[in-house]
């Protein structure tokens, strides 16, 4: 099937898109104080054994077999497991078993093959042989096959993709009439077992949430295209955490990968075209294994090292990292048939299919409120249990700082078959787990940022998610693309206006959140770049490589070419910058966005590893490009915002004399200088100003700081609000084309100060002053 991530239109852009103690290795993790009692998964390696436990309520035979080499050599040892406890198999291998074969202290590779009700154990069975077999699913959704190996879903590392330059044929995976019986364990992947620590030198910053600028990137795209890193280096860990001087020079706080867990990509390689491909990688194989292909050192435990060496590059320099996690569903796909027979067996399915997914009252099929073929069965104790293990995992283990859970309406169903039903409620479901076993931030500053794309298909959730977590905010990306891109097609209210860039309490207020719960965002990775939104009036998907062919892609981008005027394209981009800067909440760009990155109109781009879709470093040899301009505005954005803390208040600014001056902690305006009240915020009124009270916010420089937002199309004169004794007002900021010459931002200390005449704002832009 296609690993794209489908999309639909709903009025915002949805995507379909008990422990063993005493180890000294590395296999081994410590558990969670709130999970004592739970078993310890995966590969356990104690002094004088391993041990082996594998989930499955419906299983009737699991055997693990293990080989000295993960391709095409077959296996050295096997050992059937025991049902020791609801569901949990276990088995050991002994110390001088290992010796013997000469594995012990050395890396070996491993998997399992399962028997069920649809095909019970027969003693004749053999490899290649159907003895045994009644079906290829059954009516209860079982879908057993001992002729394939499956990966464990705790294996720390797979060995490597189940296709890609040295194996093409995925049909070895299948079953069906035709091809049930193909045993595969000697092209098959392997979990990995290696005996070396790993080792890490930092912890993570413990700053709030409010306070990050969040950098959305993937791993490889970030340095693919850069010829400040080694050659062999690029697209790597390594490469990726020599850009962390970078990002921290622009002002980037964290810095927000694309999945990393393995996922089907080494097939991106066999030939330079879209078919098959998969770059985003939003179909994960398994959720503890950093991906070997974005690895320099490739050898049984070198990924999940360097993965952990490269945290800690971007530790050294303050910058937190998050990872974009996948828990709704699995890279095993969908069906490839209608008659439900023929799927592909690589782990979970194969282990125990009815368990593992959410299946609809006809069990030979799957719930798919995804788009990808299926839905993880987040509801069964023993799945959420394996989430918030590998959170733990990547947490703990590999110092990670956050998550995004990718469309994690999904992770709010309560209802184990048959239908979906979200409950933020549940102090067992897995939404609630998450934020207080990994923790939240939120409980605790030593815990981790917990971000939800609050969406799946038919389902939207944003402001719906319980507290400890935050939320990508939809509403606020399309607010103002509309206000931007759609004047006198749609209409965007003052008021809207004005709840967006004070953090969206309509959305968060209401349960106890603050405004660090709504991620801003104009673009992500999943559409169109900064750029685009603002230079193409709809989706360019059909190019030729490298810049597609992409299918799907929104169809509804709320986009604008602003006429083909270059300037104004530019305008508009700083324009966008300017507004993600100044809001309330938790600003996030994509990669690329600081300097102005083209996708060439693709807002589809899941399939393009090609230089197409990899950040573009050449713009660093110039000075007074395009891009370099852009870069230079973005950073002085990025840099005012950290120097302004009243900008990240912890708690929403209602309009409130809190200080006892006389002057409110928010206030709105005017053109004309007089405050905006109701009858101004329901009107069609094309300009805002907000003036916010900094004089009694600790770490301010400044007493106030004004910002207007003119999304009219045409020009209007601003009367600022009045000053304090003594004070002045100075420009910073003016996007508009005209101020291109001063990179359209002054920087400390070389702000114009302004006279009392009222000030010229060109259409659609924004203007910044501070008093002081």
């Amino acid at each position: 099937m296609k690993t794209k991530k489908y999309i639909i239109h709903l009025g915002v852009f949805l995507l379909l898109t008990a422990c063993a103690s005493g180890s000294k290795y590395q296999q081994q993790r410590a558990p969670n104080a709130n999970i004592e009692k739970r078993v310890q998964m995966g590969a356990t390696i104690l002094e004088d054994r391993i041990i082996f436990r594998l989930f499955s309520a419906n299983a009737t035979r699991l055997q693990l077999e293990i080989f000295s080499k993960a391709f095409k050599s077959p296996e050295k040892l096997t050992r059937v497991l025991e049902n020791s406890n609801q569901g949990v198999w276990q088995t050991e291998v002994s110390k001088s078993e290992l010796q013997a074969l000469g594995l012990w202290g050395k890396p070996f590779y491993y998997g399992y093959r399962a028997w069920g009700p649809n095909w019970p154990y027969d003693s004749n069975w053999k490899k290649g042989s159907d003895v045994g077999f009644i079906s290829d699913v059954d009516n209860k959704g079982n879908r057993f096959n001992p002729n394939k190996l499956l990966t464990d879903p705790y294996a720390l590392e797979l060995s490597h993709d189940p296709v890609g330059p040295r194996f093409a044929d995925k049909t070895v995976y299948a079953t069906g009439e035709e091809k049930r019986t193909i045993d595969n364990s000697l092209v098959a992947p392997k979990g990995v077992v290696w005996f070396k620590s790993i080792q890490r030198s930092t912890t993570g910053p413990q700053r709030a949430l409010k306070d990050e600028v969040i950098y959305e990137v993937h791993v490889r795209g970030l340095t693919m295209n850069d010829s400040s890193i080694p050659a062999k280096e690029r697209g790597t860990y390594l490469g990726a955490g020599k850009k962390a001087k970078y990002l921290k020079s622009l002002g980037v706080t964290a810095v927000e990968f694309l999945p990393v867990q393995e996922t089907q990509n080494e097939q991106n390689d066999i030939a330079k075209t879209t078919d098959g491909d998969n770059y985003w990688g939003y179909m994960t194989l398994n959720y503890f294994a950093p991906d070997r292909r974005y690895a320099f050192d490739k050898s049984p435990g070198g990924p999940t090292q360097e993965f952990a060496n490269m945290v800690d590059a971007f530790h050294k320099e303050g910058i937190k990292v998050y990872i974009d996690v996948v828990y709704n569903h699995t890279g095993e796909g969908g069906l490839w048939d209608s008659t439900g027979n023929k799927a592909e067996l690589y782990s979970f399915r194969g282990l125990d299919s009815s368990s593992y997914y959410l299946l609809p009252p006809d069990k030979k099929f799957y719930w798919d409120n995804t788009g990808c073929g299926n839905t993880v069965n987040n509801a069964v104790p023993a799945v959420t249990d394996l989430i918030v293990d590998s959170l733990q995992h990547w947490k703990n283990k590999l110092g990670v700082d956050g998550f995004r859970f990718d469309l994690a309406a999904t992770l709010g169903n309560s209802c184990t078959e048959n239908c979906y039903r979200f409950d933020k409620f549940s102090a067992q479901g897995t939404l609630n787990r998450i934020v207080n076993e990994v923790p939240s931030r939120m409980f605790n500053p030593a815990g981790a940022d917990i971000i939800a794309e609050a969406w799946a298909i038919g389902l939207y959730e944003v402001g719906n998610f319980p507290w400890g977590w935050a939320e990508w905010n939809g509403p606020y990306r399309d607010t103002f693309r509309k206000a931007q891109n759609l004047q006198g097609i749609e209409t965007v209210k003052p008021g809207e206006l004005a709840s967006r860039f004070a953090g969206s309490d309509s959305l968060f207020k209401d349960d106890g959140r603050h405004p660090e719960s709504s991620v801003n965002f104009i673009v992500a990775h999943d559409g169109f770049t900064l750029r685009d939104v603002y230079s193409y009036n709809s989706k360019q998907n059909n190019k030729q490589w490298p810049y597609g062919p992409s299918d799907g892609g929104e169809d509804h981008n709320r986009s604008w070419d602003q006429g083909g005027d270059p300037a104004a394209q530019r305008q508009a981009a700083r324009t966008g910058m300017a507004i993600l800067m100044l809001s309330s909440g938790v600003p996030m760009i994509t990669g690329g966005d600081e300097f102005y990155r083209t996708q060439y109109g693709n807002n589809n781009s899941y399939n393009l590893d090609s230089a197409a879709n990899w950040l573009d470093w050449s713009w660093q040899k110039k000075q007074n490009d395009e891009a370099s301009r852009f870069y230079r505005f973005s950073r002085g954005l990025m840099q005012f915002r950290h120097a302004h803390p009243s900008l990240r208040q912890a708690k929403y600014l209602e309009g409130q004399d809190r200080n006892n001056n006389g002057i409110k902690d928010i206030q709105w305006f005017q053109a004309n200088g007089h405050e905006a009240h109701g009858d101004y915020m329901n009107s069609n009124a094309g300009f805002l100003a907000f003036r916010i009270d900094a004089s009694e916010v600790q770490g301010e420089s400044v007493d106030e700081i004004f910002v207007a937002y003119n999304s009219a199309n045409s020009s209007v004169d601003v009367k600022f609000p009045i000053l304090r004794p003594g004070k002045k007002w100075y420009r910073v900021v003016d996007t508009a084309a005209w101020f291109e010459g001063s990179d359209n931002f002054k920087q400390p200390g070389e702000e114009d100060a302004m006279s009392d005449a009222p000030y010229q704002m060109h259409p659609r832009s924004v203007l910044v002053l501070i008093q002081k």
